[in-house]
């Protein structure tokens, strides 16, 4: 029988509890520790872009670890807080997340409070 098709109904037993991010056994879970991510030093770079979008206005924060749980983590989140849409890429050397308009105020709010350091204000 194949695990990635059974499903956890009740288990004592510590190796067979789930991570709440992946849905995957803790012995499995290939999910980033939140607490290794804190601890890195980087500083986000905002810049906003308005070439090749059709007029359109993206905020763009570069120079993000590229740790593509975190980045979708952190996407969403801003992508909630600032009622838009938006994307992340790991593609670069380092991570980018881009929201649609200009969005620099409520994001340095939000990086204020999670204690990201960030430049090009």
């Amino acid at each position: 029988m194949n695990q990635k098709n059974t499903k956890l109904v009740y288990s004592t037993d510590p190796k067979d509890q789930v991570c709440p991010k992946c849905k995957e056994y803790l012995s499995e879970c290939t999910c980033v520790k939140q607490e290794a991510v804190q601890s890195r030093n980087f500083v986000a770079v905002f810049r906003l872009e308005k070439n090749a979008r059709g007029g359109k206005v993206v905020t763009v924060i570069d120079a993000l670890p590229k740790i593509e749980i975190y980045l979708k983590d952190l996407c969403k989140e801003l992508k909630t807080k600032c009622g838009v849409g938006g994307t992340y890429s790991t593609a670069g050397k380092e991570g980018l997340i881009e929201i649609q308009g200009d969005k620099r105020e409520q994001i340095k709010k939000i990086f204020d409070q999670k204690g990201i350091k960030y430049k090009g204000m």
